[in-house]
């Protein structure tokens, strides 16, 4: 079967074409779908709208300008329609969406049902700035696509493995059970490094790690705790805000302070909140530190140019990232691998480098070679002395949105 996978962000839509089954392929390890193809639409909302769309050779088979003025671009969801409805392309059974909230009453990835919809509705309280787009998103593919059955992945579910103890708020009952409580996110991602980790031991590249700790660092950031592969506890909470410092996000804060910013805020009660939430998810974190674009080359090139907004901008994130792995290994009562993920945990070899730094005492060292030796595939970068092993994991939501969706289409048959 054909499973198209759609993982949407505020201003972007992702999008990959999977092939599972008996006709993936021996390269295909079952049930790990095969991607045929894979695509991006990008500037949503914005002046210009771009889009690319590739083969699994990496050919790009988008024709036109790679960007279009969003005035005369076709609709972004036609754009997606258009590219995996063409002629000689395989008819898509299955859709996969990636939801960031699931909200207090779903508690596992499931097929869409009008009832599910109405639940991720309710959902939107505790996520107003992602679940309204991918709601919305999911109605209009479930009109182009009548006859393909519809799934929710959430983002939350691998966490769901973490203790009452790492779960729960010290807030009153009547809060508690209306469904507030440390959900954690970057799960899909997390989850895929963690079979990514398991299926390198298997092939006996590596010894599984009872206690590990995954750092997904990109636009986003979480530090998640690990042990025999399940989430135990993780920074994020009810909200992707908190948790470790980020690119347009804060991380945790003093409550007072954000009763403080609340007071500050000009407007009715409704401009408050907006102006608040819009501060804490867009303007916060190392954007607002350093002054520059949300983008940590740009970060790294003003900090080599001298500019001190820059600098502290990484050491703070720095910083906030070394504390959540310490904290991680004390409450595992110990540590076994550190793993990092995401466009700065895969790519940026100065902060694996800034992140581990000094603590060679506790077993944990890089090896500098293999540090700043690039790749896109699962690699060891510890010495060879280190007592811990540190992997670089290429995170892979997409296909492990597409191996929910098959697993519950044989679920269902």
């Amino acid at each position: 079967m054909h499973i198209l996978v759609i993982n949407s962000g505020s201003s972007s839509i992702k999008f990959s074409l999977f092939e599972a089954g008996q006709e993936a392929g021996s390269d295909a390890k079952p049930p790990w779908p095969r991607c045929l193809f894979d695509g991006e639409i990008s500037g949503v909302g914005g002046a210009k709208i771009g889009f690319t769309f590739r083969d699994a050779e990496g050919r790009e088979l988008s024709s036109g300008a790679p960007e279009t003025n969003a005035q005369t671009a076709p609709d972004p969801v036609q754009l997606l329609e258009d590219a995996v409805c063409r002629a000689g392309m395989p008819p898509v059974g299955a859709v996969g969406y990636r939801v960031v909230h699931p909200g207090a009453r779903l508690d596992r990835h499931q097929r869409i049902t009008e009832e599910v919809l109405q639940d991720l509705q309710q959902a939107v309280i505790f996520a107003p700035l992602h679940d309204p787009a991918v709601i919305a998103l999911i109605r209009d593919m479930m009109k182009r696509f009548p006859d393909a059955r519809h799934y929710a992945c959430f983002d939350t579910i691998f966490h769901q493995t973490m203790p009452a103890e790492a779960s729960t708020y010290p807030l009153p009952d009547e809060y508690r059970k209306r469904g507030v409580r440390r959900y954690g996110f970057h799960g899909l991602s997390c989850e895929s490094v963690v079979d990514e980790i398991r299926a390198a031991a298997a092939r006996g590249q590596a010894t599984f790690p009872q206690r590990m700790v995954i750092a997904h660092l990109g636009s986003g950031c979480s530090v998640t705790a690990v042990v025999d592969g399940r989430s135990v506890d993780t920074t994020m909470g009810l909200t992707p805000t908190g948790g470790v410092v980020m690119g347009t996000r804060p991380g945790d804060l003093d409550p007072g302070l954000v009763l403080y910013l609340l007071r500050q805020a000009e407007g009715d009660r409704e401009a408050a909140l907006s102006a608040v939430e819009t501060l804490l998810n867009h303007r916060a974190g190392m954007l607002a530190l350093s002054g520059q674009p949300n983008d940590m080359r740009a970060i790294r090139k003003a900090a080599a140019a001298g500019s001190p907004d820059a600098s502290l901008a990484i050491q703070i994130f720095t910083r906030s990232v070394r504390k959540a792995i310490g904290a991680f290994a004390w409450l595992m009562g110990g540590l076994d691998a550190v793993i990092f993920t995401g466009g700065i945990g895969e790519h940026d070899v100065l902060s694996r480098a800034e992140i581990l730094r000094g603590i060679e005492a506790y077993g944990i060292a890089l090896d500098v070679v293999d540090n700043a030796a690039g790749g896109d595939e699962l690699r060891r970068v510890s010495a060879v002395d280190s007592q811990v092993v540190i992997w670089v994991v290429p995170a892979q939501e997409d296909r492990m949105i597409a191996v929910h969706v098959f697993q519950m289409e044989r679920e269902a048959q």
